[in-house]
């Protein structure tokens, strides 16, 4: 009996000495938050706004985003007003049903697998002709400074600018490449109204828009490499591909890592381009996700909100995967992201 006492005491004991470790380790957080609050209030302060404003500008329009995707909202059955008469809201929760529709059907599928060689497309030829262009420019020539002013110009001008100007030169009865081409004899291309002239047309002002950014990009890190591994090459006899591929690639893999991801999460949500010159069209031929996300809620009768914003959620998570599986490659290969 007096074995199991001792033994109960030093449970008991050793109970109170847990219990007392958790609440002694509370009260050092907290402690610890309190302390953080009173010491750096200010830099707190200067933060918050930033949070909040975070907040009410993505934290609520994603989490809204999210609830109407698991639900059957259209514009029937939504709230609203009509005159001096407020309408309730009458859609109803239908779980994972608008994903399932989705991801079974043909339109999401095909819509899909356009999206991906569009933005495939877009970035692999902006990169090459950025890496191409910031070579040159790395190099002293005369006029250098022209140049890059030049090449930085589409950068400059508005996006919806561009994207209307080249949708002037691209019409089939007045516009000047089809005028050009009618000066050498060639026949009018229909470069919007035929399904494959149209992807290559949205592609070409896609990359004509990208190019200048990424042109400077890899330009600062093409004046990050020493000058001297270049010197040194040279005297071991290396030619200017073996420069190239031994010190000039290597020496912007990091700027390269980044752009690159930069890059493909722009094109493929590059809405502008797409509504603006195509609206998607002719029929369905160069719908991204994005856009058709876009005409479920305001171009189709009636706007269907709930499959808006599931095929906005499934963008997400495409692009969360996408950004996650690069991030693991990068760490295989030694980078640092």
């Amino acid at each position: 009996m007096a074995v199991d006492t001792s033994s109960q005491s030093v449970a008991k004991a050793a109970g109170e000495d847990v219990a007392r470790g958790r609440s002694r380790g509370t009260g050092n957080r907290q402690g610890a938050v309190k302390r953080s609050l009173s010491t750096h209030w200010y830099a707190w302060a200067m933060v918050a706004p930033v949070v909040i404003v975070i907040g009410v500008i993505i934290g609520y329009p994603l989490v809204r985003g999210i609830w109407l995707s698991l639900t059957d909202a259209n514009e029937r059955n939504v709230e609203r007003s009509i005159g001096v008469n407020h309408i309730p809201a009458t859609y109803e929760f239908v779980g994972v049903d608008n994903y399932v529709d989705a991801l079974t059907g043909n339109q999401f599928l095909s819509t899909l697998g356009w999206t991906l060689v569009w933005t495939v497309s877009c970035v692999s030829v902006t990169f090459a002709l950025g890496l191409g262009l910031a070579n040159l420019l790395n190099r002293r020539i005369a006029g250098r400074s022209v140049y890059r002013m030049l090449l930085i110009l589409p950068w400059a001008v508005p996006g919806f600018v561009s994207v209307f100007a080249w949708r002037f030169l691209y019409n089939e009865d007045n516009g000047l490449l089809n005028k050009i081409l009618a000066g050498g004899g060639i026949d009018a291309v229909p470069w919007l109204n035929d399904p494959t002239w149209a992807k290559f047309s949205v592609i070409a002002v896609n990359v004509w828009l990208g190019v200048p950014f990424m042109m400077v990009a890899l330009l600062g890190g093409l004046q990050s490499i020493p000058g001297e591994l270049y010197e040194a090459a040279e005297m071991d006899g290396a030619g200017a591909l073996q420069r190239f591929r031994h010190i000039t690639l290597p020496g912007l893999r990091s700027v390269s890592t980044t752009v690159i991801l930069l890059s493909t999460i722009w094109t493929f949500n590059m809405f502008p381009v797409i509504f603006l010159l195509t609206r998607g069209g002719p029929g369905e031929a160069t719908q991204i996700l994005v856009t058709q996300a876009y005409k479920f809620s305001f171009e189709i009768s009636p706007r269907d909100y709930a499959q808006s914003s599931t095929w906005g959620v499934l963008i997400l998570i495409l692009l969360m995967v996408f950004a996650a599986v690069y991030r693991r490659v990068l760490r295989k290969q030694g980078e640092v992201w």
